[in-house]
């Protein structure tokens, strides 16, 4: 089966600074990570930038990253520091000149030390402290930016810092949540007025972490439904303003009454014969219903911020790129404005809590040595996103 893809359609890969280049008084740094590594080198991008441009740029001509925000600014409403922004001018420079467009994100998870001592994202001046960042890397990096994305995935960057307690600041507080979601909230709607008279022209949009919720058994329904509830509808409502929808997706997760993963109950998902990576459930027709759940509330243009599979079987990964490009066509077929797809990530890098030994990347990088190696999946993407074209071969499984 051939699938062709509008010309509009940008196919793209992505990262997140924070997880590919040395920890920079950040509140990850120097966080113990499930697999014990320590976050601290993650692999070495700040060194190897100018190979890894020539990854970025053979993979797919869109590239979604961010920058470390504590590297670029060091004190609340200070100037940003000048080597920073000339190393990430420079990388900018190279991809732009490769045909890479940008899709930036303002931020991912991480927060400079500053920040957090000073409360964080319960503080509300932590708004203003956000915003003062955003305006000076409008002014510096601009130029460079095709598509604006204000905060990633808002629903599981609350959910694991401030009620979980995996995320920094590890809280387990729904009166600090509430704050967090606040603030967060409205950063997100000043800075797209702020994006708006400042770079005219280029969109701006949110991103939000989407799964399927459900039940397993009758002890599940209940819990499903209250996380469904909280997670994929109640925060979303609340950075409507947007000129597209960013969704990520990766997997579906069940309820017995507690979730259900690869990650901490593999008995249970091998018990039951379900397919799976190395920390979810795998149910690529998760991201159909997620499309059309979403396209349904919001009717804003959709483009898949992030999706992937953490494995290191890279034939499952290709499977995956297949299933997924396969529904995502099939929504367009029927009329959904999808926009674009990043896939996550360009090579493996230091996966938050969980660190390095969870793989996603199309290329693999060595956690000690970071000499990344090409795994076949990358040719697999490249071939279809410059060409937007896909041959989907017979696959027993889906």
């Amino acid at each position: 089966m051939k699938l062709q893809f509008p010309k509009h359609f940008r196919f793209g890969t992505s990262t997140s600074a924070v997880q590919i280049e040395t920890a920079i008084d950040h509140d990850w740094q120097g966080f113990t990570a499930r697999d014990n590594f320590i976050f601290a080198r993650t692999t070495d991008h700040e060194l190897c930038w100018e190979k890894d441009v020539e990854i970025i740029s053979s993979l797919a001509p869109n590239y979604r990253m961010s920058f470390m925000w504590s590297r670029l600014q060091r004190a609340p409403l200070v100037s940003l520091d000048p080597d920073s922004v000339n190393h990430y001018r420079s990388l900018l420079i190279q991809l732009k000149q490769r045909g890479v467009d940008i899709m930036l994100v303002l931020h991912h998870f991480a927060n400079p030390v500053w920040f957090s001592d000073r409360g964080g994202w319960a503080n509300k001046q932590s708004v203003d402290w956000w915003l003062d960042y955003v305006k000076k890397v409008i002014h510096e990096f601009g130029e460079f930016v095709t598509l604006w994305n204000t905060f990633n995935e808002p629903n599981l960057y609350i959910s694991l810092s401030s009620l979980a307690g995996l995320f920094p600041p590890q809280k387990a507080n729904p009166i600090y949540a509430w704050r967090v979601l606040n603030n967060i909230s409205d950063a997100h709607q000043r800075a797209y007025e702020i994006l708006n008279a400042l770079s005219p022209g280029k969109p701006v949009g949110i991103s939000h972490n989407a799964s399927i919720l459900e039940g397993d058994n009758l002890l599940g329904i209940l819990p499903a439904k209250i996380t469904d509830w909280w997670y994929m509808h109640f925060i979303p409502g609340w950075f409507e303003h947007c000129d597209f929808f960013g969704l990520s997706y990766y997997s579906r997760i069940g309820y017995d009454p507690f979730p259900v993963t690869f990650l901490n109950t593999p008995e249970k998902i091998i018990k039951k014969g379900k397919l799976h990576d190395d920390i979810w459930e795998y149910y690529p027709e998760g991201l159909g219903t997620c499309i059309d759940r979403y396209w349904k509330r919001f009717r804003k243009p959709i483009i898949i911020t992030e999706n992937g599979m953490s494995t290191n079987d890279d034939s499952q990964r290709i499977k995956s790129i297949y299933n997924y490009l396969n529904i995502i066509h099939d929504r367009i077929e029927k009329g959904i404005d999808i926009r674009g797809y990043y896939h996550w990530s360009t090579w493996d890098n230091f996966e938050w809590n969980l660190g390095p030994s969870y793989r996603f990347g199309l290329y693999s990088c060595d956690p000690r040595t970071k000499v990344r190696v090409k795994r076949p999946s990358a040719d697999v993407y490249s071939s279809l996103a410059h060409s937007r074209k896909l041959v989907i071969p017979y696959l027993k499984n889906p």
